[in-house]
This record gives structure tokens, sequence and C-alpha cells, in this order.
């Protein structure tokens, strides 16, 4: 059983820094690319980050010059370092990723979500 547990997400107010984390757990072999999703209140989840197996990135152009993406592979851990945060940011972040598990085909799979506000 895989498991994808993100953490981090809390009350900022706007301007501030948020970083979260996003951690695989299981019978994993490999894993392949790891995005983090948001989705604000009444709209449809979308991508924001996405980091290749590599380190490679990509971004929305919302975030673009103030969220990092970052991996840590020995720890199975993605990252979203959020700076600069705004009121629209305010959403439930998702972490989602490609993964191998030991028996069986590769699989995409989801966390639950954590919550940031951005709200003075």
């Amino acid at each position: 059983q895989v498991q994808l547990v993100e953490s981090g997400g809390r009350l900022v107010q706007p301007g501030e820094s948020l970083r979260l984390s996003c951690a695989a757990s299981g019978s994993i072999s490999t894993i392949n690319a790891m995005r983090w999703y948001l989705q604000a209140p009444g709209k449809q989840r979308e991508l924001v980050a996405t980091i290749s197996s590599r380190g490679s990135t990509n971004y929305a152009d919302s975030v673009k010059g103030r969220f990092t993406i970052s991996r840590d592979n020995a720890k199975n851990t993605v990252y979203l370092q959020m700076n600069n945060l705004k009121p629209e940011d305010t959403a439930v972040y998702y972490c989602n990723a490609d993964i191998w598990p030991i028996v069986g085909p590769l699989r995409n799979y989801w966390g639950q979500g954590t919550q940031v506000t951005v709200s003075s």
C-alpha cells in the first residue's frame, strides 16, 4: 500500500511564506514525477508545479517566481516553498505522484490535501 501525506498548511498573512511537505510511504520501488495541485473553493483542481525524477521543474504562470518545488529522493518527499503569499493562493493543496510500487504497475497517487489560507 502506497500513501502520500501532506503537511504544512495553515493560516498565514499576505506576504508571508510557507513550506508544504508531502511524504510518500509504503511499498515503493520508484517515484517518477511529483506534483502539487490546488483547489480553491468552488473551483476545479489545477496544477501548480511539477518536478521530474531528475529535478526538472514546471510551474503555473500564477506562481512563477513565488513558488519553488523540490524533492528529496532519499526521503521520498516533495516540497512546495511558497513565498509572497496572496489571498488568491487560498486553497487546499494536494500532492500527486507517479509511483512504481514494489509489486504491480505504475500508478498515480493523491494525498488527502492540506489547507492553506492567506488572510489578514
